[in-house]
């Protein structure tokens, strides 16, 4: 009986000394990151596509830690759309100014911006000149080149 109990109470010791040590492991599961994603879609009803973007983002930055994370949105061509929608939608400005408390940043292609003639000071919710990238396809490539991984939601 005695030796019964023993095995049980080893069991269990190496049982929850696995458990921790899968706990810590996934903490540091993903390491460092650097990340680019890619907006250049309509949002669709209601701006769901949007909305479904940004909450990517933001379940990336919790499973790797808002401290282990840089993330950049590229937004070009119908992307652009995000940051318009977000000038009358509450919800999404919301979550724009939540992900930007997290160091996201929201990067704007000027191409588009006069292609369409796009104000930025008018037409999009809080985007500033250190925000405006010439090209965001070869600001892609670019982040691409420096390590960004790239991620289309």
């Amino acid at each position: 009986m005695l030796k019964l109990l023993m095995t049980l109470a080893m069991s269990a010791i190496v049982g929850f000394t696995a458990v921790a040590v899968a706990q810590a492991a996934d903490g540091a599961r993903y390491g460092k990151q650097k990340v680019v994603y890619h907006i250049n879609l309509p949002g669709g009803d209601g701006g769901k596509y949007y909305a479904a973007s940004l909450n990517n983002i933001q379940n990336h930055i919790n499973a790797v830690g808002k401290d282990n994370i840089e993330v950049k949105i590229v937004m070009h061509g119908n992307g652009v759309g995000l940051l318009q929608l977000a000038k009358s939608d509450l919800t999404l400005q919301g979550n724009v100014t939540n992900l930007k408390t997290q160091n996201v940043a929201f990067n704007v292609c000027a191409n588009t911006l006069a292609g369409r003639k796009i104000d930025k000071d008018k037409d999009l919710f809080e985007v500033f000149d250190e925000d405006i990238v010439p090209s965001g396809v070869a600001e892609l490539s670019r982040l691409q080149q420096m390590g960004y991984t790239y991620v289309k939601p």
